[in-house]
């Protein structure tokens, strides 16, 4: 009884950080590369090139030179044989990739470039690693205060790991969805991978408006009614960019994608309150210089007191004082030009 009652208090006290454990191991494995260099046979295609037409040269020989039925079945089998190698064939170009997958089990990714020839049942299916653009259109989203704004994005993403893109999302489904919504012709493999890259564009789309949401209700949109040393979406810049971009690689980590850069492209006022807020900003545009302009009038006005007190230039009691003060910042603050008016009389008048 009490050795059960110790066990379920020391796994009380010790669950969160089993918790903690079990989401870092997720995490890792998310993160970890389960992409293969392909390791099978492969030669040279001019090579094997070079073969397909001296196996056609004794096809002909058998058939044609040698009329007799054993020839014609040795003709045959090699025009068979012919037909078969004829699959080994492919060509890959600079940042492009091939999935190689032998009745359904993953033998690597072959990402040499060049003309080769592998095994002909080898199924491969090809990859572009070439970096993409993204341009988000806005969202309607809530700020951490509460506010509606709009806000876009644009980012660069590219394939990392071309094990995860392949197999750890239905990118395949999605792709062979695309393809059957089509007029139903034969697909040919530049519209193959065309379907596969369009898939991984809609899966980044979607992962980064989630993103996307999840940055822009973290912060205020700006410091109006926020606290002045508090990061916002508007003076945020780098910053909120670089924790987008960390948000947008912890989730696009499972299908295999990197994103190089994330940037906020757009950022505004939902249309309902952007009117509201735009005379806001214009009021407090207002304050803000009206404060420095008063500011600047009254240390104006204490300088020419002050030069006037030490060049002992004329002598004012505090009402004198007082009517140059009140003149001095009338003409000093005034939106218009003020008028001048000559004083013809004595400082008594």
């Amino acid at each position: 009884m009490l050795n059960n009652i110790l066990s379920r208090v020391v796994l009380f006290i010790l669950y969160p950080y089993i918790c903690d454990i079990k989401i870092i191991s997720i995490k890792y494995e998310f993160m970890e590369t389960k992409e293969l260099n392909f390791r099978g046979f492969k030669a040279n295609g001019f090579l094997m090139l070079a073969m397909h037409l001296l196996l056609i040269s004794g096809i002909i020989i058998c058939c044609f030179m040698q009329m007799t039925t054993p020839f014609f079945i040795l003709g045959g089998v090699l025009l068979l044989i012919w037909f078969i190698l004829f699959g080994g064939y492919m060509q890959l170009e600079p940042n492009e990739a091939r999935i190689m997958v032998f009745f359904g089990k993953y033998k690597g990714t072959f990402k040499e470039t060049g003309f080769f020839w592998v095994n002909p049942f080898m199924n491969k299916k090809k990859l572009s690693l070439r970096a993409r653009n993204l341009d988000v259109e806005p969202i309607k989203v809530n700020d951490k205060i509460g506010n509606p704004i709009l806000i876009g994005l644009v980012l660069v993403w590219k394939l990392k790991d071309t094990y995860k893109a392949m197999f750890e999302i239905d990118s395949q489904t999605m792709a062979s969805d695309t393809t059957s919504s089509g007029n139903g012709k034969e697909i040919s493999v530049g519209n193959a991978v065309a379907n596969r890259m369009n898939a991984f564009e809609n899966f980044v789309k979607i992962q980064s408006d989630a993103a996307l949401r999840q940055v822009a209700g973290q912060y205020a949109y700006d410091d109006n009614e926020a606290g002045t040393d508090e990061l916002t979406l508007r003076s945020g810049g780098e910053e909120i960019n670089e924790q987008l971009e960390q948000k947008l690689n912890e989730r696009l980590a499972m299908a295999g994608i990197e994103v190089v850069e994330a940037r906020i492209n757009y950022l505004a006022y939902a249309p309902e309150i952007a009117a509201v807020m735009l005379r806001r900003q214009q009021a407090s545009a207002i304050i803000s210089a009206r404060e420095k302009i008063v500011e600047g009038a009254v240390s104006m006005v204490h300088m020419a007191l002050d030069k006037l007190s030490q060049e002992d230039i004329v002598d004012l009691d505090e009402d004198k004082k007082a009517a140059m003060v009140s003149n001095l910042l009338v003409v000093l603050c005034a939106d218009e030009a003020a008028q001048p008016v000559v004083n013809t009389g004595t400082l008594n008048h």
